[in-house]
């Protein structure tokens, strides 16, 4: 009897010290378990700033184009890109302009001539490479929008008209931009790259015997559409 019970003893022995290690083991997966969870890096924007793309001024970052809500309004201009960053330090990078902050996110105004370069990067400013279709700003049709200088005979001073571009428009590559007047009704321009070269007209408004005139300066151009002006850059146009 003594042999079988240390037969036994020699058999149990070995199974105590399996369970013994399942034991460290399910102890060594609890710790891990319990350690809290990389942070993701994606950051829930806040309707309110209209933030569209995948990150800006490339895909991935941190922060992202914003585009024309209420809370925004005040900060577009047609010479700078509005970017929101979750953080000081990442909206302090881009270089421009801090202006305000929104739910948590950081507001900076970046000149259009830094800003370029993040609008023709695959994903950033919700335009896409070369082949690719743009993606649109949410809730709009439009692949961009901004705010551009415009004026009309017996306004006075300049003003600030809403505008949304539809880029590759026409099966031609066609550009359409789309200006909202002072009396809300729209005025559609046609691009060709960034050579103007026409409006829609209607016998309505008068519009149709007007005379189109496109003056490019620099990297804008100048558009007399009647008694109606409108100034709008390239980037706007090309995305970048």
């Amino acid at each position: 009897m003594s042999r079988g019970r240390n037969a036994f003893a020699m058999i149990v022995a070995p199974l105590g010290l399996m369970a013994a290690g399942c034991s460290a083991d399910e102890a060594t997966q609890a710790d891990v378990s319990d350690e809290p969870a990389a942070e993701s890096s994606a950051v829930a924007f806040p309707e309110s700033l209209a933030a569209f793309g995948d990150g800006y001024p490339a895909t991935g970052d941190e922060c992202r184009r914003l585009g024309e809500s209420e809370a925004t309004s005040k900060w577009l201009d047609d010479s700078a890109t509005l970017a929101g960053c979750p953080t000081e330090a990442g909206a302090r990078a881009l270089g421009g302009e801090i202006v305000g902050t929104v739910e948590g996110i950081t507001i900076v105004s970046v000149p259009m001539g830094d800003a370029n370069a993040g609008m023709g990067e695959g994903g950033a400013g919700g335009a896409a490479s070369a082949g690719d279709a743009d993606a649109l700003v949410p809730g709009t049709q439009y692949n961009a929008t901004a705010q551009i200088r415009c004026g009309f005979e017996g306004a006075g001073t300049p003003l600030s008209c809403a505008a949304g571009v539809k880029r590759k428009w026409g099966e031609d590559g066609t550009t359409l931009v789309e200006v909202t007047r002072a009396d809300g009704r729209k005025r559609a321009i046609f691009f060709r790259g960034t050579e103007a070269y026409g409006a829609d007209s209607a016998q309505a408004d008068g519009s149709a015997g007007w005379d189109f005139v496109a003056n490019r300066q620099g990297d804008e151009t100048t558009i007399e559409y009647g008694p109606e002006r409108y100034v709008v850059p390239d980037a706007f146009v090309e995305g970048g």
